[in-house]
């Protein structure tokens, strides 16, 4: 399949953040690591935009050695691009990186609901029908801030329940990415209405220790939710 591109026209003017120093707990490079991740998954710093270093490095401020630190730790993510002699800017949704992403998360997704309807405990079902019902809070009051962390929060939990390591692992390695295009697929209120139904569905199959139907119906939300970004990539007025 081939990349959605842009429209050529002039560079794309760097993003300028609001100062917001870093604590003094973990290591800088993280901090800086994890601030910038949460504002390339929520947009603040749109796909394509650069990353000037020098500005960067006062928003946050930091020097630029724990900055470059942080922005290879994104790039190790598939959410930065690093680019010699130029700044690094963040990553495209390209269309073939998206179907291969949902391909991969469907699979470890789909796995980790067969092993979850057998392993999770009663404590566990009874956080995930907590957590149901906040959603269905959320999309009834339209809220989708909220509404897409808890997604979020849905989804780390079926795979932890798996109680497999490697799953977990794999599934860590593109939370990020799966972050990113998860929220771009909720902007459209079909899929949204439609997200909050699957997630019904896989919370009974998951109650009823339905392993083939639980992995089934994961599988098939994640591919869901793939579908619907790809549409939205590819309408005119998707740049």
């Amino acid at each position: 399949m081939d990349p959605v591109r842009r429209p050529r026209g002039r560079p794309r003017k760097p993003v300028l953040l609001e100062p917001a120093g870093l604590g003094p707990r973990r290591g800088l490079h993280d901090q800086a690591a994890e601030r910038l991740r949460g504002l390339i998954v929520d947009g603040t710093l749109p796909a394509g935009a650069a990353l000037v270093e020098t500005e960067l490095s006062v928003a946050l401020g930091i020097s630029r050695t724990p900055l470059r630190e942080a922005l290879k730790l994104l790039a190790v993510e598939g959410l930065v691009e690093l680019r010699p002699n130029r700044s690094p800017r963040v990553a495209e949704l390209r269309a073939d990186a998206v179907t291969e992403l949902f391909e991969a998360i469907a699979a470890i997704e789909r796995a980790a609901a067969e092993l979850a309807a057998s392993r999770i405990t009663p404590a566990e079902l009874e956080r995930l029908r907590a957590y149901q019902s906040e959603l269905e809070a959320h999309h009834a009051a339209g809220e989708l801030g909220p509404y897409f962390a808890l997604n979020q929060r849905i989804h780390t939990l079926i795979v932890a329940c798996a109680r497999n390591t490697p799953l977990r692992e794999a599934h860590e390695a593109l939370h990020a990415r799966a972050e990113i295009a998860r929220r771009r697929a909720l902007d459209s209120r079909a899929r949204w209405d439609e997200s909050v139904a699957e997630h019904r569905a896989i919370l009974a199959a998951l109650e009823a220790r339905d392993a083939a139907a639980a992995g089934r119906l994961l599988a098939d939300h994640v591919g869901h939710t793939g579908t619907a970004l790809l549409a939205g990539l590819a309408r005119p007025d998707a740049a």
